[in-house]
């Protein structure tokens, strides 16, 4: 070959990866941007030009400043010496997420070390703002969701109900010296003392029966198949269109044959009851495999933000040991794309349910679709009875419009009190803007915030009623009206009694022992519920 020509060809291989190395770490449309000061968390990245990859780790330096709940942190670490380090040294850094990844600001996994991967490095548990000690944490990079609650909202909504749901912080976050914008430092769904306390799974007795976590999922090479199809909105089965279980604790390469062998086992005696004829039978149907409420709740949180992954991808499962217990549980995860946002597979609509979607799925050639048992489910007069019941339950509590609406407030306030929103709008700015895959554009942050609350006061309007929750209702006992039953509604309740004189008083409600009137024989009932916290038979 000429040499002017390998001479060419070598020069131009150059050019290349000079160039997909300053590509491959996406720096914002504004490189200028810097902190003054912040009520946020500020994380300093450094790779030292390194390309930071998808499938791999690479080593990277990380700090993080945070002087505390209260007070503010600063970027110019010069002027203001004697800062909080929260966490210093180094970290195996990676990109993460799949249509997350395809935006122009990119999330990461990280993972920290006691020294270099080059070092022999090995991965350590550590306390990172408040959270608890891990070696597993996310920056997720709100991009799309401009209002950036999306996420912390979908967790903070599901912890009072959950067995676990991760915490997060908002942070600034600097790679390389360059403002790359508000980020969201989280935990993930992993096995641990503060996370999932799974005991690891072992090769026998009921030591190999827990604890495994799976991820109904995409199909990555090392799956299990489901052996049951999915189904359309009438219970057509979908033949042809497989369900795929990740292993996501232990990594697949980390198991044995019988630990593989014992949890394909149990997805197939778990589907197979729901599969079956018989499957609404308490004693031998699907209530053996799964938690039940577990399962409803996942629901609620899943069809409330009309999640357009709900279900299909991301869907969490763990087991413990079946001295533990022997169920099935799902967690929340992956919701960056719910509550109004997509325009794809009608999610942004309020007026369907997110489990029923395998027919616009399939419409739009998507062959990753809602698993057979959700169809299942939903055709339970118990299940279905005993979901109207949480939705009520949880309508007068954490989902009650106004303290939904006081919570998004809440986190807005945390990225706009002291400019983070402004900086990061400045180094990523896209008002007006198309961005994939919105169904609405908001035109500032005030907007994307407007129509977040919009679209999810429509939305409850829509589940109340299709879940037959009166919101002007009051839960029996809650004589006040306050949405709590305490010692307060006896006090109510025997002064009504005493004068008859309803004001601020709900009769409805206070008919305690159900049985047409309100009378003294309420009074015990009441009583003896907040004594015992269940209400006898009536």
């Amino acid at each position: 070959m000429n040499k002017y020509l390998i001479l060419t060809l070598c020069l131009l291989f150059a050019c290349i990866m000079a160039y997909a190395q300053r590509a491959d770490n996406y720096p914002p449309n504004n490189k200028t941007i810097t902190i003054g000061s912040t009520n946020l968390p500020i994380v300093w990245v450094e790779v030292n030009g390194a390309m930071i990859l998808k499938t791999e780790y690479i080593t990277a330096h990380m700090k993080i400043i945070h002087n505390g709940s209260g007070n503010l942190n600063y970027g110019d670490t010069v002027a203001h010496p004697g800062q909080t380090i929260d966490y210093e040294g180094y970290i195996a850094l990676r990109y993460r997420g799949n249509s997350s990844f395809n935006h122009s600001r990119k999330p990461y996994l990280f993972r920290p070390l006691d020294k270099p991967l080059e070092d022999g490095g090995e991965k350590k548990k550590v306390k990172i703002l408040g959270m608890g000690k891990d070696n597993k944490w996310a920056l997720l990079a709100p991009y799309s969701d401009r209002s950036m609650v999306r996420v912390p909202l979908s967790f903070d909504i599901s912890r009072p109900w959950m067995e676990y749901a991760p915490q997060c912080r908002f942070c600034e976050l600097y790679l390389d010296g360059i403002y790359y914008g508000v980020y969201i430092l989280t935990e993930v769904v992993s096995k641990g003392k503060h996370r999932l306390n799974l005991s690891d799974p072992g090769e026998e007795g009921d030591d190999l029966t827990g604890g495994y976590i799976m991820e109904v999922d995409r199909n990555d090479g090392n799956v299990y198949v489901s052996k049951y199809y999915p189904r359309t909105s009438t219970g057509a089965i979908l033949a042809g269109y497989n369900i795929y279980f990740q292993y996501s604790s232990p990594d697949y390469e980390d198991m044995s044959q019988a630990q593989l062998d014992y949890i394909n086992r149990q997805i197939d005696l778990m589907e197979g009851a729901l599969n079956s004829s018989n499957y609404m039978n308490p004693e031998t149907g699907y209530r053996k495999y799964i938690d039940v409420e577990n399962f409803i709740d996942y629901q609620i949180a899943m069809e409330l933000g009309h999640n357009v992954d709900a279900y299909r991808l991301s869907g969490k499962l763990f087991k413990r040991r079946d001295s533990e217990d022997p169920r099935f549980k799902m967690v929340v995860w992956d919701m960056d794309l719910a509550y109004g946002m997509p325009y794809y597979y009608g999610a942004w609509r309020t007026e369907n349910w997110s489990y029923e979607m395998n027919d616009t799925l399939l419409a739009q050639a998507n062959i990753y679709l809602v698993p057979f048992w959700w169809y299942k489910l939903n055709k339970d007069p118990s299940y279905t009875a005993a979901l109207k019941a949480r939705w009520a339950q949880y309508r007068r509590s954490n989902l009650r419009l106004d303290r939904l609406m006081a919570e998004i407030d809440s986190l807005a306030s945390i990225v706009t009190s002291h400019g983070a929103e402004t900086r990061n709008d400045q180094a990523w700015p896209r008002w007006g803007v198309y961005v994939w895959p919105n169904n609405y554009v908001p035109t500032s942050y005030a907007d994307a915030i407007a129509f977040l609350k919009q679209w999810l006061t429509d939305r409850i309007a829509w589940m109340d009623g299709q879940l037959g929750f009166d919101p002007d209702s009051r839960e029996r006992g809650d004589v006040n009206g306050d949405y709590q039953v305490t010692i307060n509604d006896v006090t109510v309740l025997i002064n009504y009694l005493l004068t008859s004189d309803a004001t601020g008083v709900y009769l409805d409600a206070a008919d305690c022992d159900l049985n047409g009137d309100v009378a003294i024989s309420d009074v015990t009932a009441l009583i003896n519920f907040l004594l015992q916290g269940y209400w006898e038979a009536s």
